[in-house]
């Protein structure tokens, strides 16, 4: 117990010192004191975005929209991170259209993917808790006015109970077949095959997010949001 306090502890005056660099304008310092953090395993929103923000400061484009990226992957409703996001984006050099989406595409992008997986299952989770007190209330109720009442209640929020429940398996089955990805060198060229001498077929730039579709030896098959579809080197990408 003493020995995960002083880890702690020793987390919190690294953060702070990296804040303090932050401040200071010594990017390159509060960076390196923020992936060490990072190389503990300590992760939060907080960490990603001041990692984002250094990267940003210092026009280094791939990382800084990495780091927006995990910090959205914690916490998808952070508005700061998505306002920096849009900004570390215009220094990007590809303009990719997406593909033109259904009725349920767009419901379910602006907001479904609100939340992340992990907080649709809190939702799930509260509703699961409603629906049992709510059945006892029912059970338990003398009434019969009240009974029709809670029993009405109890109905819905079972209701509700599987329309997060169904929310949450979708978007867990969607992140995890959808491996984001951000380019991480300057430029690169991407390949109609997982070979060297295979043909270009278009051009990447750093900043650009693709989706990660399969890979090979030292290749991965990726897809642009306009629906292009390339072979690049693994060691050109990193894995939101």
């Amino acid at each position: 117990m003493i020995a995960n306090s002083l880890i702690a502890q020793n987390i919190d005056d690294t953060f702070y010192a990296a804040n303090d660099f932050y401040k200071n304008e010594k990017f390159e310092k509060a960076i390196e004191l923020y992936l060490q953090i990072a190389s503990q395993g300590k992760i939060s929103t907080e960490l990603y975005y001041n990692l984002g923000n250094s990267y940003y400061k210092i026009n280094k484009v791939g990382p800084a929209i990495y780091y927006y990226e995990k910090a959205l992957k914690i916490n998808p409703l952070n508005e700061d991170v998505k306002n920096n996001l849009i900004f570390a984006k215009r220094l990007a050099l590809d303009n990719i259209e997406e593909l033109p989406q259904n009725i349920f595409q767009k419901f379910n992008k602006k907001y479904l993917q609100e939340l992340s997986y992990n907080q649709w299952a809190m939702v799930a989770v509260v509703f699961s808790f409603l629906t049992c007190i709510l059945f006892l209330l029912f059970y338990f109720a003398n009434s019969s006015s009240i009974k029709r009442m809670f029993f009405g209640l109890s109905v819905l929020s079972f209701l509700s109970l599987i329309v997060s429940f169904s929310i949450t398996y979708n978007q867990f089955s969607f992140k995890k077949n959808n491996k984001e990805a951000i380019v991480f060198v300057e430029k690169t060229s991407v390949r109609n095959a997982p070979t060297t001498n295979s043909d270009e077929v278009f051009i990447l730039h750093e900043g650009t997010k693709v989706i990660v579709l399969d890979a090979l030896d030292n290749w991965k098959k990726i897809k642009l949001a306009d629906g292009k579809l390339g072979w690049i080197l693994a060691k050109e990408i990193k894995e939101i």
